[in-house]
Formats: C-alpha cells, structure tokens, sequence
C-alpha cells in the first residue's frame, strides 16, 4: 500500500458561475477547509472561460511545483472524463502524477462512505428537476442519500451530482482540526435551480460526544 503526503490545497476561483471545470458555490470556504487541515492554500483566480480555466489551474499547478515541489495531484472527479482528461493532461505537461481516487467508484457506495466515515456535508447548490429549494443547506445523511438514490433511479439523477445536479460543502471531516460554523446564510432558488449561499462563517473547536 502507498503513501502521500498531502503538500497543500489548491482553489480555483471561477468568475463563471457555470463553470466547466470547477466547484463555485461557497468555494470562499476552501480557506476555512484549508486552516482546517492545517495545510497552505494556493488560490487561482479565473474569468471561467472554456479551456482557457484549465489553462488557469496549470499555472496554479506549476507554483505548487515550485513551491512545495509537489509530485501529484489528487482530484475527485468520479464519472466526469471532461475534468478526469483534462486534469490528467495538465498532470502530464507538468510530470505530476494525477491521482484519482474515486475515479469509477459506486456513487451511492461513496455516499454512504460519507456517512460512515462522520463527515458532515451539506447541499449547496441544486440544479435539476425535481430537486427542490428544501433540500438546500441540508445535511447528508441516511435519509437524503435514499431521496437521492431513488431520484437517481426515477429520473435519472446521479446520486453524487456528478452531472451538475447537485454541489456540496463539506464543514467537517474526520482530519479536520476544526469544523465550520455558519453563521449566516442566503438562498436563491427559481425553478429547480438555486444555491445556498454562505455570508459569514467561522472554525469552531469540535466538541468531543461522551
């Protein structure tokens, strides 16, 4: 079994809201991850433009060679080959490694793996019927992946959201030193579309259950 060791996180910034490539709602949040994990952020900001945006995260990329003299990069592309062979060719052009460890694994397997392993993950975005405006900001857990697995087999639906229906926010993890707080919140949501966005939020100490 092999290693790694984890050198930094990288954010991608995208002006696009519609964005090809990249995580947008909350992505501000990445810098509360980040501390979380007690790790150094390399931050990229980018007009989200087709193509162009992948052009924008190898430039990220190479500073994260120079400065932490990285030798891969981990993604969590599942079913999606638009990022999957675009992150690998940049991996490529750079002599990084790209390491995909969900790559073609069961979505519902990995959902029910959130659960198991405690993180906490809420819904930040929906986009697709029927997927509806109570369903924002609220956490996963057992009964929201039976809701999304049987949307999945209804109509269609990934249960991950790996086709765009859905965007998550993770507030806690098993390594996090710390876990996120939300303090303040606003939703958008017009037909079968919106996004749970956070206004204020802050890393709180994680209270140990007896």
């Amino acid at each position: 079994m092999c290693s790694h060791k984890i050198a930094c996180l990288v954010t991608v910034f995208s002006e696009n809201k519609e964005s090809y490539m990249f995580h947008v709602p909350n992505i501000e949040l990445t810098s509360l991850q980040a501390e979380a994990l007690n790790l150094p952020q390399i931050k990229c900001y980018s007009r989200g433009v087709k193509e162009r945006e992948v052009e924008d995260l190898k430039e990220a990329l190479k500073a994260c060679k120079i400065e932490y003299g990285i030798e891969g990069v981990v993604s969590g592309a599942i079913r999606s080959n638009y990022q999957f062979q675009r992150i690998k060719k940049v991996c490529d052009e750079l002599g990084l490694s790209s390491i995909n460890p969900l790559w073609l694994k069961d979505e519902v397997e990995i959902l029910r793996d959130v659960l198991f392993n405690k993180y906490t993950v809420i819904i930040s975005g929906v986009f697709a019927y029927p997927l509806d405006k109570n369903l924002l900001g609220k956490v996963i857990d057992e009964e929201l992946v039976n809701l999304l697995v049987s949307y999945g087999k209804r109509y269609g639906l990934n249960p991950a959201g790996e086709g765009g229906e859905i965007e998550t926010t993770v507030l806690d993890a098993p390594f996090f030193s710390k876990k996120i707080e939300i303090v303040d919140y606003e939703i958008e949501y017009s037909q079968y579309s919106g996004v749970y966005r956070v206004k204020y939020a802050r890393l709180v100490e994680k209270i140990e259950k007896a």
